[in-house]
């Protein structure tokens, strides 16, 4: 599990939903990757992107509900981030080819996920 920290700047009582490309190059896999971990290690609530897109109202009324909304993108296409700003909201977006990762040639392991989402973590606080 990551080891949360806590700040004044952000409450314990936030709603977070993050929110992940899962496209088909092995990046948008990993970004899948992360966002699951994030959300079993307690660190937001993930939520379905594709809900979204297809304008189902109940994802789309959650997302404006957040106090805070992330989206993890694996390329700087950016389908997650145009996504949810599609809705009108700003999220806090994360690109994993500018976190060192190259499209196409990033193998997935463990290791690489939960060292993501440390970085991921320590960028939010």
């Amino acid at each position: 599990m990551i080891s949360m920290v806590s700040c004044s700047c952000h409450s314990q009582e936030e709603t977070k939903f993050v929110y992940a490309c899962s496209g088909c190059a092995d990046v948008g896999e990993i970004a899948d990757q992360v966002s699951r971990k994030l959300g079993k290690d307690g660190f937001g609530n993930v939520s379905c992107l594709a809900g979204v897109g297809a304008g189902f109202s109940g994802f789309i009324n959650a997302a404006k509900t957040a106090d805070i909304v992330m989206t993890i993108d694996g390329c700087e296409v950016g389908c997650a981030k145009k996504t949810i700003e599609n809705i009108d909201i700003q999220p806090k977006s994360f690109i994993l080819t500018k976190m060192g990762l190259q499209k196409g040639k990033s193998s997935i392991s463990t290791d690489l996920i939960t060292s993501l989402c440390k970085k991921i973590v320590e960028a939010y606080y």
